[in-house]
């Protein structure tokens, strides 16, 4: 055995780690926003306030990215993932307790989430950062493999959720809970001892008026903000999109809207995770705009509901490369951007899931309820992602070669 092979196999932890912080981040992200019908009831909290779990959630996670783009390279990988999987562990735990300890159960939930916002928006800033200093061959495939277990986890959250509150009970969610939390605490341990390499040496970094005079970093942001929105316009809509528009039942739409959306998402991204050696990043981020494109139109358009239910889903294929893509081709362009750019990227790509599906709902609105014409609102963003790939692929390609020669001298 060759001491490369000896060097990559103890970045296996790193990896697993890196995993398993998608998976905690999909917990914190999906978990909650299945009880909001629990809560409603037996807390008697209205639905204008649960909608606001969902934007403080959210809204902490955009304040925790523009705060980590200033602050974690000073303190450090280690500290701040070690941190995310504290923070995340405590939310979840907390959920099981606080909102039946203070007087109020709807500031006991906020205080949770907020907590575990915190954990989730750090793990969002820092694991492809950790992953990309990894010294793995074919990077762009890495990052797409390691951005599959957010899908995976979103799945495993609907799915044992539901057989959960099948089997168990719903009325026992405080311990589904605290199941949920044994993932970060594991993962606590996981970050302090596997090995984190920096991805920028130190005084090397970009500054931020590097980044404001770069036209190329603009065009990331455009990019994040399209990937945002094309993947949360359909994901967030999906289960009402397809129990409202398309006629199907609650257990169906959910089924078939927002855990189809993220079983394709997983699938894609672990293909190309897989087989990315031998594709053109930038072609494949075009061809999937395109399919995105077609999958929205196909949702708005169509009269039959298996073919809504099919676009729903096959929108997650779509749009699963272009958030992790969109990181790779921008660390290869500006690879002095350091831990700044990747929270920088992740607070457009928080922007644009909120700004995407907004416009679905104001669209809907204006058109009486209508989510089949909100859908369609969505068209924009794969079209303008794919004019952003056009623009960057050649400098994308010659960051490459440039780099392939670095490596033969």
């Amino acid at each position: 055995m060759n001491a490369t092979t000896v060097d990559l196999k103890k970045y296996r932890k790193t990896s697993l780690a890196c995993y398993l912080g998608f998976i905690t981040q999909a917990i914190c992200a999906n978990f909650v926003p299945l009880l909001f019908i629990t809560f409603h009831k037996i807390y008697e909290i209205s639905f204008s306030q649960l909608a606001i779990i969902s934007t403080v959630f959210f809204f902490t996670q955009l304040v925790t990215d523009a705060i980590c783009a200033k602050f974690s390279d000073r303190l450090g990988y280690r500290i701040s993932v070690v941190f995310s999987a504290i923070t995340s562990a405590l939310g979840l735990i907390g959920l099981a307790f606080l909102p039946d300890l203070l007087p109020s159960h709807f500031a006991g939930i906020l205080i949770c989430v907020m907590i575990y916002a915190i954990g989730s928006g750090l793990a969002e800033v820092l694991v492809s950062p950790i992953i990309e200093a990894c010294p793995f061959e074919n990077k762009e495939a890495v990052m797409s493999l390691t951005h599959s277990f957010y899908c995976w986890g979103v799945t495993a959250v609907i799915l044992l959720s539901t057989a959960f509150f099948v089997f168990v009970g719903i009325e026992h969610w405080r311990i589904l809970s605290l199941l949920w939390a044994i993932i970060p605490i594991y993962n606590i341990f996981n970050f302090a001892i596997c090995p984190i390499e920096k991805l920028v040496d130190d005084g090397q970094s970009m500054k931020m008026s590097e980044f404001f005079k770069n036209k190329f970093f603009w065009i990331f942001i455009m990019l994040m903000v399209c990937a945002g929105s094309s993947e949360l316009a359909m994901a967030q809509w999906a289960s009402a999109f397809a129990e409202s528009a398309l006629g199907v039942s609650k257990t169906v739409g959910d089924l078939a809207g927002p855990c189809g959306f993220a079983i394709l998402m997983g699938i894609s991204r672990t293909l190309y995770g897989k087989y990315g050696d031998k594709i053109d990043l930038t072609v494949f981020m075009m061809a999937s705009g395109i399919l995105c494109l077609i999958c929205y139109l196909l949702a708005g358009l169509a009269t039959l509901p298996i073919l809504g239910l099919i676009a729903c889903a096959l929108c997650g294929f779509s749009v699963a490369i272009m958030w992790p893509g969109s990181i790779s081709i921008s660390s290869k362009v500006l690879p002095r951007g350091g831990t700044a750019m990747f929270a920088l990227l992740a607070l457009a790509g928080d922007l644009g899931g909120s700004v995407g599906p907004s416009i679905v709902g104001y669209v809907s609105q204006r058109f009486g309820e209508n989510l089949c014409a909100g859908v369609l609102g969505g068209i924009g963003f794969p079209v303008v992602l794919v004019l952003c790939v056009l623009l960057v692929r050649r400098q994308y390609k010659k960051a490459g070669e440039n780099n392939g020669t670095n490596q033969a001298v």
